[in-house]
């Protein structure tokens, strides 16, 4: 059975961008939609009923979370993502606490955008989707033994994040975050985790 994902955002390159990479993959139990503002977004809604809405934050009628807030009063059985350049866990935490059904960050790569799409379509979990870490964190000395997870976690506490705001950004357990947290320790020689931060600095 197909399913329908609505993406709001005033860049049609992002709208036409997610559809390509989609058709690329071989993604066909989706059919893509779009729209440009949130008028056009809700007017899209009521006619087509999508399964899942990705909305921007920032768009030319509504910006920030009150787009978040208007999509959600004017169709408030609605599924909907948050799909943001923003990556600030306070904003992630906020969206999340309005309704918003996951967080999905536009730096992250597409197959885990779209991964993440189609887990919420099958009603799973949400995880929001994480980028790629920075080339300086995978290429220092010492690092080549972290996995992926363990480097993002490395870079949002040298970022000065704590490990609510990790798990909040990665959409991991807080359990999680601490046992990442205490493995890139364990495996750079840290002592603490003001020690792991001077070994980048």
């Amino acid at each position: 059975m197909k399913h329908t994902v609505l993406v709001v955002d005033d860049h049609e390159m992002t709208r036409v961008g997610l559809r390509a990479c989609a058709q690329a993959m071989g993604l066909e139990e989706v059919d893509w939609l779009d729209a440009g503002t949130l008028d056009e977004a809700l007017a899209v809604f009521a006619s087509r009923r999508p399964d899942l809405v990705l909305l921007d934050l920032k768009l030319p009628d509504s910006l920030g979370l009150q787009g978040l807030r208007r999509f959600l009063a004017g169709a408030p059985e609605a599924r909907v993502a948050v799909f943001s350049a923003t990556e600030d866990p306070v904003i992630v935490e906020q969206a999340l606490a309005l309704g918003a059904l996951g967080y999905v960050p536009k730096s992250a790569r597409s197959a885990d955008i779209l991964d993440t799409v189609l887990t919420m379509l099958a009603g799973g979990a949400p995880q929001r989707a994480c980028r790629e870490p920075r080339a300086e964190y995978a290429a220092a000395p010492g690092t080549e033994s972290l996995n992926p997870t363990q480097l993002r976690v490395l870079e949002l506490v040298l970022a000065g994040h704590s490990n609510q705001q990790i798990a909040d950004v990665l959409g991991l357990a807080l359990g999680t975050v601490k046992n990442s947290v205490s493995s890139v320790m364990l495996k750079l020689d840290a002592q603490s985790r003001l020690h792991l931060i001077s070994l980048f600095r």
